[in-house]
């Protein structure tokens, strides 16, 4: 990352309260050190695997920086995650600590030892006694440094391993695709705990020169888009469900500050950008990546042609791509955010990487999304697996079978459509609602069906599974 005076502002944190102050590098590099003390003397040494459970605050970002300082793997997870989900991230990574809210660390199996935000409080506090901090690691640049998971189609999700190389490597996509400047405001409202948080919420603007805006609080059209423009955002970086509901709820007008505004996740539909365009003055410039990948492709900060409105972009500077019988390929040795490995299973030894997606290129090199190849979820932002909600299903005593698929949705792009085969009592709009309860206390709220549909039986394949593609007709 570039040097940066420590008197520089790094951070804009706003709470759940509306309250705001600014940090700057001096204090977030001196708090980050003590914690590194204090996560030494915990027993945390490099290589070992600390996991977050904690909002867009400030100690998630202070939590992430003392880990690369001392060569501990960050495994930060998405804050909504349920026991069941946490049991999987524990059984792969077994991580050495935790860091996180009370409000969700009673979700955490017993016996992980773990830091709290009194604990946090009592660390940086400069009256109490302080931990030597760690020595900063000399590391590799295939040494680990983040754990995040993906959502499994068929099994439990798996733990993607990024290297050291990972967290320079975000310059590409911070200069070619997100595209803030020096000294400006970029905020990334992706939740801890997702791929795109760790590279994007503050990594890709300080790459920038930029400060981030770090806002925990829940989605609200409305205050969104009077903090961006009370805060004077430059750089908005949102997933596309949340442009589809400030488009349809909100009366978007100009704001000087906004220069760029950027989205990935999952495809944006043309006429959105089209209508951000033409009532902000300023278009949405999509992107692609996966959490084995980083970003890929992108509208880059000098495409700015309507016709383009809803394509991924062209591959970002000196990323080799293929489009073979309809899936996008992407040679890992262009690619420099290239996960190393699966937790447990090694890494990619092949010549071109799968995505799984299927895409068009049109005569300009432009991409343009069509279709997954599997039956992973997207919604809202989310990726969701199937296997996770069905599993989640059929622990209810009056559920035998259950499967999970996308179903279109006009703000969320998809939703999850859940269908049931009954054990034992009748179909009913209550139960649908119990179900859905049900799934939102076993994992992650965002897995919960919406729609819940009863079926006596499920399409499967000779080999009893489940034709998933069959339902989504």
């Amino acid at each position: 990352m570039q040097r940066f005076p420590f008197a520089k502002r790094a951070l804009v944190a706003i709470d759940s309260e509306s309250n705001r102050r600014d940090w700057h590098f001096s204090e977030l590099f001196a708090m980050s050190m003590g914690l590194s003390g204090a996560m030494a003397a915990r027993g945390v040494q490099r290589g070992d695997a600390v996991m977050t459970l904690i909002g867009n605050r400030v100690e998630w970002v202070l939590a992430m920086l003392a880990c690369f300082r001392m060569g501990a793997v960050a495994l930060p997870c998405n804050p909504q995650l349920r026991r069941k989900d946490l049991e999987v991230r524990l059984s792969a990574a077994n991580p050495r600590l935790c860091i996180g809210e009370e409000r969700y660390l009673g979700e955490l199996p017993d016996g992980v030892p773990y830091f709290d935000l009194a604990d946090l409080e009592r660390i940086f506090d400069e009256d109490q006694p302080q931990e030597t901090p760690a020595e900063a690691a000399d590391l590799d640049a295939e040494d680990p440094a983040v754990m995040i998971f993906t959502s499994g189609t068929t099994g439990d999700p798996r733990g993607v391993v990024y290297p050291q190389r990972y967290l320079p490597g975000q310059r590409l996509q911070a200069e070619h695709w997100f595209g803030a400047r020096a000294d400006e405001l970029a905020w990334c409202t992706a939740a801890t705990g997702w791929a795109k948080s760790t590279r994007n919420v503050f990594v890709a603007p300080w790459l920038d020169g930029a400060a981030a805006v770090l806002h925990d609080g829940r989605f609200d059209p409305d205050e969104r888009w009077e903090l961006i423009e009370r805060e004077g955002v430059n750089v908005l970086c949102q997933a596309p469900t949340e442009y589809r509901m400030l488009a349809k709820r909100v009366d978007l007008r100009p704001i000087p500050s906004v220069r760029r505004l950027v989205s990935a996740g999952e495809p944006l539909n043309p006429e959105v950008i089209r209508h951000f365009r033409e009532t902000v003055g300023v278009p949405i410039a999509d992107g692609y990546g996966q959490t084995e990948t980083g970003a890929i492709c992108g509208m880059r900060p000098d495409d700015d042609d309507p016709a383009k409105d809803g394509s991924m972009g062209r591959p970002l500077p000196g990323i080799q791509t293929r489009v073979e019988e309809g899936e996008l390929q992407a040679k890992p040795e262009t690619v420099p955010s290239f996960f190393s490995g699966y937790i447990g299973e090694g890494g990619f030894d092949g010549e071109w990487w799968p995505t799984g997606d299927q895409v068009r290129e049109d005569e300009d090199g432009y991409l343009w999304f069509e279709g997954r190849d599997d039956d992973i979820i997207l919604t809202a932002g989310y990726r969701v697996g199937p296997f996770e909600v069905e599993s989640a299903l059929v622990s209810h005593p009056a559920v035998a079978e259950a499967a999970a698929v996308a179903a279109p949705d006009e703000e969320r792009g998809s939703v999850v459509k859940a269908f049931v085969v009954l054990r034992d009592g009748e179909p009913s709009d209550r139960l649908a609602a119990e179900l859905q309860e049900h799934v939102k206390r076993v994992t992650a709220p965002y897995k919960y069906p919406r729609v819940v549909e009863f079926t006596k039986e499920l399409p499967k394949t000779a080999s009893g599974k489940i034709k998933r593609a069959e339902l989504r007709t």
